[in-house]
């Protein structure tokens, strides 16, 4: 249904909404700051998005996900009578163009982002928009609770996830902001495209995004979130952790990309609960707790980008070995649950939580191979990528980040399998080699024998590879690399 109301004749300045990873209406703070001035100001909103050419060259699963969805939301501004104008080329570029074209640019308003890229970029926005006598104003980003609320109460930050959750769940939410499509139309500009050449370059763009993504954008978002708070979260604590079971939110995409706001989604989860002992929703509100305790870590400790944060970690010596990380790219490792989650990754873009735990300690552990690799290449394939949330994870898994499983502690592939994919199922849907093997070998084929092999038809080191290395021996190497740099 069309939103188109009259249109104002507006003559005053422009309010513009840069958006990055905040495409939705709903409780976006951007575009409610930006509205609320061109109220004040009797003045015009406009919508834009720089599509960067760091972001260009390759299409990846990432951000063909990415770019198709604020595509669906380009559809959804249209629908309502608004359009989000594309910009190409460099910020410099882009950004005088936007002067050069719709002139009168009083503010320009984004949401806040906290990687080194994200600093780089704004600054770079910001000597241009200056430079043009506008101002640059940031919003609140897509948390809970923005990296810079809780601290001790020494103002340091915290290091430690315990006791920072303890302050996240006892300090006030804020409020939701309140922002719709009908009423931004009514002060919306009306220029035409600003630049031909972008527009028929992101044209271009959009084509080669050939994925058939199911579920895009906020009306998608918003229809996610109200079946994972009908059907799934109140047994979420039971189900998250096996792969098999659609026991997950699936609502991390959406928050990627801004298509829902997390501080809808924690009021969301946040009504379910009864009395505050629900453990489902409990449970999940604690993994909100873990997100912005992640950006938090990014925002005080930006150097976690590249480095360990513990810095005794820093002089580690990690092997390298194409061969072994190509087999770990590409689920051919030889252990089923490591090579079923790797296929989900490389297939669909995501990858079940406990699966990239398990993914990341074996290459870190069993391959003793630098975290970064991996960080790098989780940053490619999954379409829910979070900078912080990544980096936390991979750090976590390799023991080299803040709060930090310790380095002794090592999973085993097949003891995870066993008690998270008992039966063998998520394992056979992504490594069908193996849908004929018998439960009692699914974590471990290379133990059949040759009739066994012959009746599952998989014949180990051709249909599915032996074991790529030895767990045991791998794991005493392990140790010994962290032991030594600690001596």
């Amino acid at each position: 249904m069309n939103h188109i109301m009259e249109v104002l004749q507006l003559t005053g300045p422009k309010f513009v909404v840069w958006f990055r990873n905040d495409f939705r209406f709903d409780d976006n703070p951007t575009v409610y700051q930006a509205f609320r001035e061109a109220e004040k100001a009797d003045g015009e909103i406009m919508f834009i998005f720089h599509l960067h050419p760091d972001f260009t060259s390759q299409i990846n699963l990432s951000n063909d996900y990415f770019f198709q969805t604020v595509e669906t939301f380009a559809g959804q501004c249209k629908d309502n009578g608004m359009k989000l104008h594309i910009l190409s080329g460099s910020v410099q570029k882009a950004f005088q163009l936007l002067f050069d074209k719709a002139g009168s640019v009083h503010t320009v308003f984004c949401a806040e982002e906290y990687t080194s890229f994200a600093a780089s970029r704004d600054e770079e926005a910001r000597r241009i928009i200056e430079k043009n006598d506008a101002s640059l104003v940031h919003t609140p980003g897509n948390y809970v609770h923005q990296p810079q609320e809780i601290i001790k109460n020494d103002g340091r930050p915290y290091k430690v996830y315990t006791p920072y959750s303890r302050r996240w769940m006892q300090k006030e939410k804020p409020d939701l902001y309140s922002s719709s499509a009908a009423d931004i139309q009514t002060r919306y500009e009306r220029l035409k495209a600003l630049d031909e050449t972008s527009e028929r370059e992101w044209t271009e763009i959009i084509k080669r995004c050939t994925r058939p993504w199911k579920r895009l954008g906020e009306e998608a978002g918003r229809n996610r979130l109200e079946h994972f708070c009908q059907k799934v979260l109140p047994h979420y604590h039971k189900s998250r952790d096996l792969p098999e079971k659609a026991g997950t939110s699936r609502l991390s995409p959406f928050l990627r990309t801004g298509a829902l706001s997390a501080r809808r989604v924690y009021e969301a989860a946040d009504s379910k609960r009864e009395n505050h002992t629900s453990q489902g929703p409990e449970a999940f509100i604690k993994e909100l707790a873990w997100r912005d305790f992640y950006t938090m870590i990014l925002y005080h400790f930006p150097e976690v980008e590249t480095k360990e944060f513990q810095e005794k970690y820093r002089g580690l010596t990690w092997r390298e070995d194409k061969d072994l990380l190509q087999k770990w790219k590409e689920g051919r490792t030889g252990f089923p649950i490591v090579d079923a989650g790797m296929r989900q990754l490389n297939e669909v873009g995501w990858m079940h939580n406990r699966l990239r735990m398990i993914t990341a300690s074996f290459l870190t552990k069993d391959y003793q191979m630098d975290w970064r690799i991996g960080e790098a290449y989780f940053r490619e394939k999954l379409i829910d990528h979070d900078p912080a949330s990544n980096i936390g994870g991979w750090q976590w898994a390799s023991s080299v980040g803040t709060d930090a499983v310790p380095y002794f502690r090592v999973f085993s592939p097949v003891r995870q399998g066993a008690r998270f994919d008992p039966e063998g199922a998520f394992i056979k849907k992504y490594v069908p080699e193996l849908k004929n093997t018998d439960k009692k070998y699914i974590h471990e084929p290379h133990k059949m024998n040759d009739q066994e092999q012959k009746k599952a038809e998989c014949i180990i080191g051709k249909d599915y590879p032996a074991p790529s290395v030895d767990h045991k021996e791998e794991r005493k190497r392990a140790i010994r690399m962290f032991k030594e740099i600690e001596d």
